[in-house]
């Protein structure tokens, strides 16, 4: 354990390089291409695209080429011409996050020990890898740690930590550079999320932390995010999402899967409050409610009302509802996390790459 006086000399973490005031946020989605022109927490214009098919595949760029082309040609076609910095969402397939308390080190000792934070999540070789981390200890946090700092107490810092295969950042830096931009930042979705939170814990003013519960009602999946403050709990994850109501239209309207995730967002002919959608409605519902009541027994103290919804499920009204009633909370749409976000055309498809471009 080291001393008290091996503490004071200590190097101090670095500071954390200043990101350029205007970038685009790139969330590259199953559905479809996000972007969000973002200088500083104002949102200056945002565009989607559907994404051709077979460019992803289990979160990772099929080919960089097409996907930086595809890329450079929705900016162009959207006034985004002159952009030259990227902020890029990393697929949760493609990337491993951790919450650990660690003892306190030196940033060089960091990179030293951080990969072996992951080895029972990876099993491929470490080396594979590339390792960073947030601090999530404050100064002030930390320099108690090292006021407490006995025998019986060792110092302790608390850190986000994430891994992400060396190929695919590859891929992704090559796809910026077809895209004609500079990847400046790229991080996992759950760093979008904590970003949005912060700035709005930051504008509330509150001496207490909020407990936030964030859905996103995605195509492959539905992840239920929880929060203390900035601080993640767990994620919990449904292998269902909307996909199943593609299916449960195809089979009502006698159509092809794709066409009917057409009628579904546009509700063509009311098919969103068909039968087969109300059940699988229902049945999303009813898993969304196992997790909320295990995440509540698992924390007693949590007091949670409050659900936030993304997602391209965020606009289908009847699944709204059946999840307010279900779970018996209050529902927003996570827009009202975005600075601005109330004039921000269909803001709920853009959380994560608005998100992703804030400090």
């Amino acid at each position: 354990m080291p001393t008290m006086a091996a503490l004071a000399k200590m190097p101090k973490m670095p500071p954390m390089p200043k990101l350029p005031k205007t970038m685009v946020g790139i969330d590259m989605g199953y559905d479809s291409l996000k972007l969000a022109l973002c200088r500083g927490s104002v949102v200056r214009r945002v565009a989607s695209a559907p994404m051709p098919k077979n460019l992803l595949r289990e979160g990772r760029v099929t080919s960089p080429e097409a996907m930086g082309e595809f890329i450079r040609q929705t900016l162009r076609q959207n006034g985004m011409r002159h952009i030259s910095n990227a902020a890029v969402v990393l697929s949760n397939e493609t990337s491993y996050i951790r919450e650990v308390s660690m003892p306190l080190m030196s940033a060089e000792q960091l990179v030293i020990n951080i990969p072996y934070e992951f080895n029972d999540y990876i099993t491929d070789e470490l080396k594979g890898y590339v390792f960073d981390y947030a601090m999530l200890s404050t100064p002030e946090d930390m320099e108690r740690e090292r006021l407490a700092a006995s025998e019986e107490h060792a110092p302790v810092m608390e850190l986000m930590l994430s891994a992400v295969q060396t190929g695919v950042l590859d891929d992704l830096k090559h796809v910026m550079r077809k895209a004609g931009l500079k990847m400046v930042k790229v991080a996992p979705s759950l760093c979008a999320y904590i970003s949005l939170i912060r700035h709005a814990e930051t504008i509330s003013g509150s001496t207490q932390p909020r407990e936030y519960c964030l859905l996103d009602l995605g195509f492959q999946s539905i992840r239920m995010y929880m929060f203390r403050g900035d601080r993640h709990i767990v994620t919990r994850v449904l292998e269902t999402g909307l996909s199943v109501l593609d299916t449960a239209i195809a089979d009502a309207m006698d159509v092809d899967t794709h066409l009917a995730h057409t009628y579904l967002l546009t509700n063509y002919e009311g098919c969103q409050n068909h039968e087969s959608c109300v059940n699988a409605y229902n049945n999303l519902a009813v898993d969304l409610m196992r997790a909320l009541n295990f995440y509540r027994f698992s924390n007693p103290d949590s007091e949670v009302n409050d659900v936030w919804l993304c997602g391209g499920g965020a606009v289908i009204v009847p699944l709204q509802d059946v999840i307010r009633e279900t779970l018996d909370m209050n529902i927003h749409q996570a827009a009202t996390l975005v600075p601005g976000g109330d004039t921000v055309t269909d803001c709920y498809q853009y959380i994560e790459s608005i998100g992703i471009t804030m400090e």
